[in-house]
This record gives structure tokens, sequence and C-alpha cells, in this order.
């Protein structure tokens, strides 16, 4: 029995051994003393000296046995109720009943890049001030990192079994990762609040398996979707989400993107077929196959889809592809009021005609795309719908647009321009696209060389959407700062762009925040596209509660105990952290 009981002690000592490691110090105190405590000796209170003792042989292997013994019993006790700091029962993880995470030391962190350095190669890591620099801060984002939140090195990994040799060197010193791709994030995604490592993808840039038959494709997380885009052209193919230039895959998985084409095609969620990701311990797991369809297992897919690198590091994406439409064109309809633009999309959702992208611009973004002087004849200078058209024939195109005609009639339509040449397709789509670099150029030229933009955005309910634009228009006149609209008004979400001096910056967060509360005031969302990052994280306390965050936090804690996974983005992880 004692044999038995031996082995079983043997086999579990690991996990002991791991659980003694992780302990905190006031965590260990708190097992010490619920431990029985010796009473004083009597003697030694008397302030008489003790009786002496002898150790013999015969003592220490009593004393081994029973110790032994009671060692087990006590484990036993242990194992079968362990400590609730370790092991809590409740299926949420409240802020408050986290200690603070630890990370490694200085001279921990330099041995674990000397590590690394070793099993990837010193080319591969950077610690010169210009690449450290721009892996901390852009003019896209809205949030910028502080002068210290900037990280200590960038590893560029070229495969996902060195992405996992990184991890787990990271993992053991226990040193914060931030994985990077793209870097057109907004809302300070990638900031290094830890002062950690940093890794960037752009060495990881290959397409693996395309399967034109199957629609599908598989890559790695450094492709950008322009070149995508420019792979599949030539086989009549696409990939539904297209975000602003220079956005990677891997940048794009992780915030649940979409962009022009969510209308049609959806976003990320409904776009990726399979992951391959790198856990915190290094960790390698494939989260589906690829069947368009499966209810095998949880879903794993779209857990880490939106997740902003916080589970686990995206190394292969297998996305869904469509083909490519035969014939498609470009429709500009101008309306007086963006309630009656507004009210023709709801009509043209409920009639079941096939759009592929419908855009809203408000008057002065219209109007700033006008002074851009980019195109080569103005647009009226009203609320103004950008529609694509498109489909399997020019056919098809053309009855789709009387369609598009007769509603829009309906909702006293102004000005209706539908493109009759691929120049004219290409011109007209593209006062859309330049929308932020002609409100920058306007911004420039008019309030200050030197001003700042914040880009934010909500979702809505449709039917909410125009009540929502018309206020924050309001707002944004009242508060003396240049601020233009764009909506993908086919799914509610829109984006205010603001252009403001530094004097001005608390004007304009107060007009991000009045914008985001007006939004969840009526049912919307914090975010559409942009994602939570740093710089969302109250609002998304605001929509969805404190214990809603507890139980992502459990599912953070679960797949990341030590927290090193870009931290502090989503929802805190620290009950020290006192930001936003």
């Amino acid at each position: 029995m004692l044999m038995r009981s031996s082995r079983r002690l043997a086999t579990r000592l690991p996990l002991v051994k791991s659980v003694q490691k992780s302990l905190t110090l006031s965590q260990t105190r708190t097992l010490a003393s619920a431990a029985p405590q010796p009473e004083s000796d009597k003697s030694e209170s008397s302030g008489k000296s003790s009786t002496p003792f002898s150790i013999t042989p015969a003592g220490i292997a009593v004393s081994l046995a029973l110790f032994g013994v009671g060692g087990y019993l006590g484990y036993s006790r242990a194992y079968a109720s362990p400590p609730t700091f370790l092991y809590p029962e409740t299926s949420t993880t409240p802020l408050e009943d986290l200690e603070p995470p630890k990370y490694a030391s200085d001279a921990e962190f330099d041995r674990a890049i000397e590590e690394i350095a070793g099993l990837l190669g010193a080319e591969h890591v950077s610690r010169d001030q210009p690449d450290l620099q721009s892996h901390a801060d852009s003019e896209y984002n809205c949030h910028h990192a502080k002068p210290d939140e900037v990280p200590r090195v960038i590893v560029f990994p070229g495969t996902t079994e060195e992405v996992s040799t990184v991890m787990k060197v990271c993992h053991k010193y226990r040193v914060p990762v931030i994985p990077y791709s793209g870097g057109t994030s907004l809302e300070g995604q990638y900031i290094s609040t830890r002062k950690g490592l940093t890794l960037d993808f752009s060495r990881m840039d290959a397409i693996l398996e395309f399967n034109k038959g199957d629609l599908d494709i598989t890559l790695q997380p450094g492709v950008g979707w322009q070149d995508l885009d420019e792979f599949l052209k030539p086989h009549g193919l696409l990939f539904g989400p297209d975000p602003g230039p220079g956005a990677q895959i891997g940048g794009m998985v992780a915030t649940s993107c979409s962009g022009t084409n969510a209308f049609r095609y959806g976003t990320m969620k409904e776009n990726v077929l399979s992951l391959e990701v790198v856990l915190a311990d290094g960790s390698i797991i494939k989260t589906r196959r690829r069947p368009r369809k499966t209810a095998a297992g949880y879903n794993l897919t779209s857990l880490f889809i939106g997740s902003e690198g916080s589970l686990g590091i995206v190394t292969k994406a297998t996305l869904k592809l469509n083909p490519r439409p035969a014939a498609e064109s470009i429709a500009v309809i101008a309306f007086d009021k963006v309630e009656e633009a507004t009210g023709a999309v709801q009509d043209f959702i409920r009639s079941g005609v096939s759009l592929n992208a419908v855009e809203l611009l408000n008057a002065k973004t219209v109007y700033c795309v006008n002074e851009s002087k980019q195109l080569s004849q103005k647009l009226d200078e009203k609320p103004t719908l950008f529609i694509k058209v498109g489909g399997p024939s020019q056919v098809f195109v053309d009855e789709t647009v009387k369609i598009v005609k007769r509603i829009s009639k309906d909702h006293n339509v102004q000005n209706f321009r539908f493109a009759t040449s691929e120049t004219e397709k290409t011109e007209l789509w593209a006062a859309r696209k330049i929308f932020y670099w002609s409100t920058l150029k306007f911004g420039r030229e008019t309030v200050s060389p030197d001003v700042n933009v914040w880009t934010t955005d909500v979702a809505v309910p449709i039917s909410q959407l125009a009540t929502l634009v018309k206020e924050c228009e309001e707002d944004i006149e009242k508060s003396g700062i240049l601020g233009t609209i764009i909506g993908h008004v086919g799914d509610g979400n829109f984006h205010t762009l603001l252009v403001y001096t530094p004097e001005q910056a608390q004007i304009a967060m107060d007009l991000v925040q009045r914008q985001v509360y007006r939004g969840l005031e009526v049912g919307g969302t914090c975010t559409g596209e942009h994602a939570v990052g740093y710089g969302k994280r109250t609002f998304l306390e605001k929509e969805l509660g404190d214990t809603t965050i507890s139980t992502m936090r459990k599912v953070k804690m679960g797949l990341d105990p030590l927290r090193l996974l870009n931290p502090d983005k989503i929802f805190k992880i620290d009950p020290n952290d006192k930001e936003h």
C-alpha cells in the first residue's frame, strides 16, 4: 500500500513543483499560515535551556518514514481540495481576484534574448532604435504610446516552429510578447505597455497552398490583403474583407476586420476556415480542417479571431474565397438628408437586391474629397451613397441598377450617377477610398500643418443610423473641430474622422466618448471593425458588463496564465492597471 502510494506521489511531484514555482510570496504565506503550527517550547518561554537530544540513524529513519507518510497524506488532501486561489471554482475571473503579473527581470530578459538569438540567428533579432520606434506607434494610432512604452527587442521568425521556439523561451523567462502584422491598427493594439518583445511576421509572407477548386487558400500572417488580391485576380477569385491599405492577414484575423465588402461577403469571422496557432507556452494547435462546415468540437477558430493576439499567435490561416463578379459597376446617389439615404438602404435590404458594397459619405466628407482635386469632376456636396453592383453578367448588373434607382426615387434622390466605363468606375470608387487623405489634407491646409487625426467607429442597428449620424454631425459642428463621417451603411457601421490640433486633444476625446455612448444607448457596439485594443477597454466594459468581461478574462487565464500575450489589451489583466 505504501509503495503504491509512493508511486502515486512520485508521479504527481512535477505538479507540486510547478505549483510551488507559481506561488506568489503572499500566497506562500497564506499556505504557511493555514498549516498547523507547533506550540512554543515551555522551557524556552520560561527562559530555561531546552534539553539536548541526540541524532541516531534509527531516529532519522523513523523521522523520514513519518515525514513521507505525513507528506503524502497532506498532499493527497490538498490534491483533493486544492487552494481556491490556485484552482478557483468560479466560472469567471474578476480583476480583483488576480495578483499583478510578474515578468522577467532585466537579467532574465537578456538571457531569454540571448537564447532566442542563438536559436533563430542574431540576424533575426533587432535592438536598433529605428526598428524599436517603428514597432511602438504610428500616426494611424488614436492612442499613442508613452515615451517609455517601446519594445526592447524585435524578433523576426520565419516559420511556425520558430514562433513556437520563441514562445517556449519567453514562457520560461516570463517575457511579454506582442505579435505585429502590418501595424495599421487604430486602437493601440501593439503598444508595448510591458516593454517586452515584439514578434514581427514580415518574413512569414508566403502563400502555402491554393485550392482553386475548393475556393480556399492557406497562407502565413505576413501576407498583405492587397498582394493576395493581385494573386487571385487572374483566377477570377477574391477574398471578401478589404480593410485599409497595408493591412496583413495576421492583423486582420486578430482584429476581425472587414471593410467595404462586408455587406456582401461578411467580416473575417465569416471568411476564415481554419487557423494554426502557437499558444503562450509554445504549443502548436490547428483549430479545425478545411471543409466549409463542421460540427466537430469547440469553434476555436472564432475564439482566436478578434482576440488581438491575446490568446494565441496565428501563424497560418486558411481562408474562404469567392468568385470575382464577372460584371460590376458603381452607382453614386446623392440625397438631401442622411435619413433619406439610410431609408433607401433599408429598402434595398428588404427588397433582396444583391449589392456588393453600400457606403455613405456625409456632406462634409464629399466637400473634402472635392477640395482634394483628385477627381476629374465634382460630386454633389450632399449625403451620398456609393454602391457596388456586381453579378454574373452585365444584364444582371443593369437590372439591379434599375431596382436601386427606383427605390432611391422613393427617398427623394437628388442625383443618380452610374459609371458607364472602367475609367469612370475606378474614379467614382476612388472618391470613397480617398476620404481619409482628403480630410487630412484639408485639415493641414485650413487648420494647421501639425494636426492629429482620430478615427473611431461604432456600429448600430440600421434603423438607428440616421439619427446617430445626425447627432454626431451636430456635435462635431458645435465643437469647432474638423470632422468627417463615412459609413459601411449596409451593416450599420460608421466612422468619424476628427482632425485636431494638440490643444484640441481633449475636445476630440470627448467627442469620441459621446459618439460611442450614443451608439451603446441605442443597442450598438463600441467598435464594428477597429477592435478594442488599449483605447476602448472602458467602452467594452460599458457595453458588455463586468461579468462578461470576467468570463473573457477566465478564458485568457486558462490559455495564458502568465499573461504574456499582448498584455493589457481588450480588458485589464492587472489590478494595479489604472489606465483608461
